[in-house]
C-alpha cells in the first residue's frame, strides 16, 4: 500500500506544478486554492508513503515521477520542446525511479 501512496503523491505532485503554472499565467483564487489543496494531498501521501518506505527512496521517487511527470504534462499541454534528448534523460529519471522499487 506504500507504494500506491507514494504514487498517489508522486500524482499529486504533478496536478501542484501544473496548478502553479496555470496561476503563474492568470492569478486566480481558485487556482491558488487548488494548488495548495493538491500539494498538500501530495505531502500527506508522501508522508503515508514513508511509514514503509525509507524516507530517502521515498523522496528521490517522490521528486523524479513529479519531474517526469511535469515534463510530460508541459509537452503535452503547454506545447513545451521534446526533442530526443531531453525525453532520453527523462527516461533515465523514470529508469531510476524503478531501480529504487525494485531494489527496495
Amino acid at each position: 500500500m506504500s507504494w500506491f501512496f507514494l504514487m498517489l503523491a508522486s500524482l499529486c505532485e504533478v496536478g501542484g506544478v501544473t496548478f502553479m503554472n496555470l496561476y503563474a499565467r492568470k492569478k486566480t483564487v481558485l487556482r491558488l486554492v487548488f494548488m495548495v489543496g493538491i500539494f498538500g494531498l501530495s505531502f500527506r501521501f508522501l508522508s503515508l508513503a514513508m511509514r514503509d518506505i525509507p524516507m530517502s527512496t521515498a523522496y528521490a521517487v517522490w521528486t523524479g515521477l513529479g519531474a517526469v511527470g511535469a515534463v510530460l504534462v508541459g509537452i503535452l499541454f503547454f506545447h513545451e520542446p521534446a526533442d530526443r534528448r531531453r525525453l532520453f534523460f527523462i527516461g533515465c529519471i523514470l529508469l531510476g525511479a524503478v531501480g529504487l522499487r525494485l531494489l527496495s
